[in-house]
């Protein structure tokens, strides 16, 4: 990563975020970037970096853009020692990188899961190490971790992805309080369905392909159930939009929920018994029925 100009000079606020190459990093990046931060988009393949390093120039704002995976040791550690030696400063650590591991459970293999929780957990707790000591000289800090609706809700067939994000809500909730006293935030964005790439890059788990799975029939039924949802969710700009309000908050809130839907379905969550919520998942995204929850949360 090369820099034109540092932020030890110019006190400008420096971000960090992950998986940059498209859907939410992509537009978070560029957003930061438009907003005064100093930017680095980091991504696992470079030759992804295209595209936003055009859209920077069109939208004439500088970003940073270094290679990053969250799932190895030496990547990590080169790539945040480079920002801190060039700027002396991480102001906002934006979790982003991550991916989806599909199918019923009893088919997703041990090593199947372990790679999930490689990206999704171990690789957002590498990454958020590495920036911690510079936050706490600093005295200061903001660490954003993108969830998700599934972070507080079980789907069937989404079962390896949805642990990982269960794991990533405790993890953070815990941190939380750990870091309060050196000035760190520790913030969670819950978004639901969201345009992006999110169902082509997840991966389905070897043996739920099997034509022969006794479980073909609930997955056609979550095909049919979460597909269109993803076609029709909300703008991953409006997940970047509340990343940038935290960024900027000096005293945020633990959990951001992103989409209507979404803020509707953890308030669900929160009032109905665990008997009746699991009727209504299962009566409104698993019966053969139309959808009865509408965008605006009429039931």
């Amino acid at each position: 990563m090369i820099s034109e100009s540092n932020s030890r000079e110019t006190n400008q606020k420096v971000a960090v975020v992950t998986g940059s190459s498209g859907g939410i990093g992509f537009e978070t990046s560029l957003l930061l970037a438009q907003n005064g931060f100093k930017t680095y988009a980091t991504m696992r393949d470079l030759s992804k970096s295209k595209n936003i390093l055009t859209m920077a120039k069109r939208k004439n704002v500088s970003i940073e853009v270094g290679q990053l995976d969250v799932t190895k040791e030496n990547s990590v550690e080169n790539a945040i020692s480079g920002i801190i030696d060039q700027e002396g400063r991480i102001d906002v650590l934006v979790n982003n990188a991550g991916y989806g591991l599909m199918g019923p459970a009893e088919e997703i293999l041990v090593d199947e899961l372990r790679d999930q929780f490689e990206t999704n957990v171990f690789g957002v707790l590498r990454t958020t190490k590495k920036v911690l000591p510079i936050m706490r000289k600093n005295k200061q800090g903001i660490i954003i971790n993108l969830s998700s609706i599934v972070g507080k809700i079980g789907i069937p067939i989404m079962s390896g992805y949805i642990s990982s994000k269960f794991a990533l809500e405790g993890l953070m909730e815990s941190m939380r309080y750990e870091l309060e006293s050196f000035g760190i935030k520790v913030v969670l964005v819950e978004p639901g369905a969201t345009k992006t790439n999110f169902l082509n890059s997840s991966i389905f788990a070897e043996q739920a392909l099997n034509p022969k799975s006794p479980y073909r029939s609930l997955i056609q039924k979550w095909k049919e159930a979460f597909v269109p949802k993803f076609e029709d969710g909300s703008s991953p700009i409006e997940v970047a939009r509340v990343v940038l309000e935290v960024a900027n908050s000096t005293n945020p809130e633990i959990r951001y929920s992103v989409g209507t839907e979404t803020a509707t379905l953890l308030e669900f969550r929160r009032k109905m018994p665990d008997v009746d919520f699991e009727l209504f998942l299962k009566e409104n995204y698993l019966e053969d029925k139309k959808i009865l929850l509408k965008k605006g949360g009429e039931n």
